[in-house]
Order: structure tokens, then sequence, then C-alpha cells
């Protein structure tokens, strides 16, 4: 179903797979009961295969790390937050078509 390519992201290993990445990180903040998560999962495992060796693509369950979507003010899913350099370099909301996503994606390289 999901790419192998795909980090599952949680509080304990956060900060080493996105904040010390030497690779920008899209990281997709979704729960399994949300419709337009399920929409964009293909696209993403798209993503995790296209770009795989020059931007990490990962996943957070916000029902699972309540915590990490507060810390990232998630208010709506998904939400798709690109970081370069531990920082926020671009974020989204809602089921987005693939060429924005890749767009988003290149900005960053």
């Amino acid at each position: 179903m999901s790419s192998d390519k795909i980090v599952n992201l949680n509080s304990d290993n956060f900060e080493e797979e996105v904040i010390k990445s030497d690779v920008p990180v899209l990281v997709d903040f979704w729960a399994a009961w949300c419709g337009p998560c399920r929409m964009i999962a293909p696209i993403i495992d798209q993503l995790a295969d296209e770009f795989d060796g020059k931007v990490k693509i990962a996943k957070v369950n916000v029902d699972e790390e309540r915590e990490l979507a507060s810390r990232y003010r998630v208010m709506s899913i998904p939400t798709l937050i690109l970081f370069k350099d531990g920082d926020i370099a671009d974020q989204t909301m809602g089921a987005r078509p693939k060429s924005d996503l890749v767009k988003m994606i290149q900005a960053a390289l």
C-alpha cells in the first residue's frame, strides 16, 4: 500500500529524521479516518519513489502523535509541511494535485 521509502515519524525520531536531515523532508500529517488523506496517499507514495535520494518523504499520524501535530499547528488534515535545513520551507493544507506538490519540492532543491 505505501512505499517502503516513506518514513513513519513519531516524537522519538522526528528530530533525527526531519530537523537534522541533510535533504529536504516533506511531512504528511494525516489520519486513517481522513478521506482527503486517503486520496493523496498514492501521490505521496509516487513522490517517495520519484524523489528517492533527493527528498525524504515522511508521515505523521496525528491521532498517534498529537504533540507533533500541535507543535506544528496542524489544524486541518492533510497538512503537508516541507522542511529544509530543519526549518519550515513551505506548507499546504488539503488534498493537492501532484503537480503542486512537485513544484513545492522542486523549489526546495
